[in-house]
């Protein structure tokens, strides 16, 4: 579950980096940079390495 929600941040990031270098989605993007840093914020509070 923990490998999970890491593979998810890291797509979320790559999807934010393609979406504010290719189209520009307005608000979209950031929403997902947020959810993906949430998610690793996460992951390095329950004490796992990133």
């Amino acid at each position: 579950m923990q490998s999970l929600l890491y593979l998810i941040a890291v797509i979320l990031i790559i999807l934010w980096a393609l979406g504010f270098f290719v189209y520009s989605a307005g608000n979209l993007i950031h929403i997902l940079l947020v959810i993906a840093v949430v998610a690793i914020l996460l992951r390095l509070i329950k004490g796992k390495s990133v």
